[in-house]
């Protein structure tokens, strides 16, 4: 299509509309360990914006002030949706939100996860979401039960080896 026919002003603004970050639409449980992550990273931010703000007549600072400004309204929404839970007040003979869960497949391999919320989850450290499938099948079980986990590559069987509320806010 010949330029002639495009709007240049309207076609230049839509390269620089910034799309605001989704927010889930579930419950925002946090472990207070996730709501400490949540609140270093929006003063990260914050700090961020006001070195940015110096630097006005710079357009790349001026996006990417834009940028920090869009993700300071996505965790200070998320922070005041926040509903902190401390895995200290879970049952310990059940998995929930907040247990640090070990599990044995059904290859006899061993691995230990974490359930957190969903800005804490992190499948490198072993960190997964509340609402991830895995998540989703170890929820309710307690030791010795065996959970099926649906995955992509195939249903596979855990049994629950040992459950674990840290102290720690670190875990």
């Amino acid at each position: 299509m010949s330029r002639a026919f495009l709007n240049e002003d309207k076609f230049e603004q839509a390269g620089d509309e910034l799309v605001e970050r989704p927010i889930s639409p579930h419950p925002n449980y946090v472990t207070p360990r996730g709501f400490r992550l949540l609140s270093e990273e929006a003063a990260r931010l914050d700090t961020l914006r006001k070195q940015l703000i110096a630097r006005k007549d710079d357009p790349f600072a001026i996006q990417q002030k834009a940028e920090v400004e869009r993700d300071l309204r996505y965790f200070g929404a998320r922070m005041e949706s926040a509903i902190v839970v401390d895995p200290a007040t879970q049952p310990v003979t059940e998995v929930r939100f907040g247990a640090v869960v070990e599990v044995e497949d059904e290859n006899g391999d061993v691995h230990t996860f974490a359930i957190v919320g969903e800005d804490e989850a992190d499948i490198a450290n072993n960190h997964v979401s509340w609402v991830s499938p895995l998540a989703r099948a170890l929820i309710g079980a307690k030791v010795g039960d065996v959970v099926r986990w649906r995955r992509p590559a195939g249903d596979m069987e855990l049994e629950i080896t040992n459950i674990n509320y840290p102290l720690e806010e670190n875990a």
